[in-house]
């Protein structure tokens, strides 16, 4: 049996009585739930980052949910991503073939996520973006963003929301290219570098 020294904060895993829920652990991960790319699409892209809490330190336990439209912008209409096996009841996940353009990850121990999808294509006169809904403890009410992807300036500088937002603002929202189609973009909740949350009415 393993020993837990209790005499020092930092070893002691925190409790429920500890923070404020909902806690996000149980029976809403999915297999594959990361996975929005069909197997072997060529327009598939990595998409990964943390998340992080107003004190700069990583959250192991927050949740994130994914839209993005297809490559040609248009809006998927394709359910599917919470199949179930026949026989036993349980969740299988993706079928691996249709894109829904959702998706749901947990950060790990780290506070790191990665999501693998298609490539957003642009809708209305908007810079083609990944919609996000972050989940965390202390929040009791979830947050809404957007990941913008780097490579097309014009359409970034002629984007209805990034062109209210001053420079330093603005690059909160825009992903970092990482190489290879894989995209960095950290979730900051508070403090310095805070992402930009949106609100809708």
């Amino acid at each position: 049996m393993t020993k837990i020294d209790t005499s020092r904060p930092e070893t002691v895993l925190p409790t429920p009585s500890h923070t404020v829920g909902p806690f996000y652990g149980y029976a809403l991960p999915f297999p594959g739930g990361g996975d929005i790319a069909p197997v072997g699409h060529p327009d598939t892209i990595t998409v990964q980052g943390r998340v992080y809490d107003g004190e700069g330190d990583p959250l192991p336990d927050a949740f994130l949910e994914l839209w993005g439209p297809a490559p040609d912008g248009t809006v998927p209409t394709t359910d599917g991503s919470l199949r179930r096996d026949p026989a036993t009841g349980g969740y299988l996940g993706r079928n691996g073939v249709e894109f829904t353009g959702w998706g749901r990850v947990q950060t790990d121990a780290g506070g790191h996520w990665y999501a693998r999808t298609l490539r957003p294509g642009a809708r209305g006169n908007s810079a083609p973006y990944l919609s996000v809904c972050v989940f965390a403890r202390g929040l009791l009410v979830h947050l809404f963003t957007r990941i913008y992807l780097p490579g097309d300036d014009a359409a970034l500088a002629a984007d209805p929301l990034l062109a209210r937002l001053d420079a330093g603002r603005r690059d909160t929202l825009i992903a970092r290219a990482d190489g290879a189609g894989t995209y960095r973009f950290d979730i900051r909740l508070q403090g310095e570098g805070e992402t930009v949350f949106l609100e809708f009415q």
